[in-house]
């Protein structure tokens, strides 16, 4: 495994085309094995997170044709799944792990979902504890009172709950409603805080009985999921936030995304980086011609002069995957940033407060962590440069692409120990700044 290394900078200038959002691709997948009738899938991102869940799906018999980044699925229906002939690999995506716990709580057989290093530690009481009170059977791993992976779930006929959800994650609520779609009565499901809602979307365009009404979500089972046919999926906000950055920060830069994704729960990172001056413009290509579906444009990134900014607590369910680059962007920044409960961070695919701290300050940034109340809050007074270093990727994929990013605008040469892991979000990340260098 060779380290990467950065000695030559360049101005990034250009057009990029991103991999479909991973997020949208897991629950488009799921709900076309779990639908009637055939789906195409175009733009699907080919990277390891979202591979997982076509594997899994493989797995449990789903009959899937793929043709570079366009997937042909057979749907088998609500309980058309079959049990599984071996444990259920889902890597080291946290998604698919979450999501699969849900739809396979209500199945009529019994799996088990194992997992990569990586997600080992990826806290599972949130998701388990409602499901049991759904009825679901799930066995897991337990340390004091957190409960993690390995999971053996023992498919049962489940009942609908009203829950309040007290933590802030799209991927809680989803698994409560994808076990919902098989449950017998009505599944509510109420947020403290407003999360994604590319599940809501998702089961609206095919065809599900769901109403939302401000913070709560209500489904009804019994409809049939019916496949809307053929579905784009818009280019990934998170993959498309670190060149972003990457142009705010280089003098000179110009770099025009192409389709990405612009669904309301997903411009958080675009809002920010306007408030610390960044000069970002949004252009609306066309509504999807899926009704309820995901809204998609354009975003015109020029470099810009940066300032420091408060980032809230409630902003932090809309920025969690962007919070490592955003950290990049605080350092170029002139004055300070204060990014209030960034506590998840610590629960990601590594400790990415560590990692990002540990880094960042190696590269000579002005980075604390103040701890009150049992909220972290993360402080970094902007200089407007960082140093040349040697970086780890801790094994984490934004961490990786957030230090190649801060070592093309910092001073001097830098070296990165690991670039494999970017393969988790964003195989062609590198290749993508390759070619903004020949343009």
């Amino acid at each position: 495994m060779k380290p990467w290394v950065v000695k030559d900078k360049f101005i990034p200038r250009g057009r990029i085309n991103f991999p479909g959002d991973k997020s949208i691709a897991h629950r488009a997948l799921i709900l076309s094995a779990l639908s009637k009738g055939k789906s195409i899938i175009n733009n699907f991102p080919l990277h390891d997170d979202s591979l997982a869940t076509l594997y899994a799906l493989e797995t449990l018999g789903v009959k899937i044709q793929r043709s570079g980044q366009q997937l042909l699925i057979w749907g088998r229906g609500g309980l058309g799944l079959k049990r599984p002939k071996k444990s259920i690999f889902v890597n080291n995506s946290g998604t698919t792990l979450r999501l699969l716990c849900g739809l396979l709580s209500g199945q009529n057989f019994k799996s088990k979902l194992t997992v990569g290093k990586y997600l080992k530690q990826r806290p599972m009481a949130r998701v388990n504890i409602p499901l049991r009170l759904m009825g679901a059977k799930i066995s897991a791993k337990k340390i004091g009172r957190q409960e993690y992976p390995p999971l053996n779930i023992c498919g049962q006929k489940l009942h609908g709950i009203s829950y309040f959800s007290p933590v802030a994650s799209a991927q809680v609520k989803g698994a409560i409603l994808l076990a919902g779609l098989s449950a017998r009565g009505k599944t509510e499901v109420r947020e403290l805080l407003l999360t994604r809602d590319h599940t809501e979307r998702m089961l609206k365009v095919f065809g599900a009985n769901l109403s939302v009404k401000k913070n709560k979500i209500t489904l009804t089972p019994g409809r049939e999921l019916i496949s809307p046919g053929k579905i784009y999926i818009p280019g990934d906000i998170s993959s498309a936030a670190f060149f972003m950055v990457l142009t705010t920060i280089i003098p000179g830069s110009r770099i025009i995304m192409q389709k990405v994704s612009l669904n309301p729960g997903r411009l958080g990172i675009i809002k920010l980086l306007k408030r610390m001056g960044a000069d970002i413009k949004i252009e609306i290509i066309r509504a999807q011609s899926l009704k309820n579906f995901e809204p998609l444009g354009n975003l015109i990134v020029k470099s810009s002069k940066l300032k420091g900014v408060n980032v809230s607590k409630g902003e932090i369910p809309f920025v969690i995957d962007e919070l490592p680059i955003l950290m990049v962007a605080a350092c170029f920044a002139k004055g300070r940033t204060t990014i209030h409960g960034a506590n998840e961070l610590r629960v990601k695919e590594t400790d990415r407060i560590n990692s990002m701290v540990s880094n960042l300050k190696s590269m000579q940034a002005q980075i604390q962590v103040h701890k009150i109340s049992g909220q972290e809050n993360i402080v970094i007074q902007g200089q407007g440069w960082l140093c040349g270093a040697k970086l780890k990727s801790c094994g984490d994929h934004r961490t990786a692409m957030s230090m190649i990013v801060a070592a093309l605008a910092a001073r001097g040469e830098s070296e990165l120990d690991d670039v494999n892991c970017i393969n988790k979000s964003f195989p062609g990340f590198l290749d993508t700044l390759g070619g903004l260098r020949k343009q």
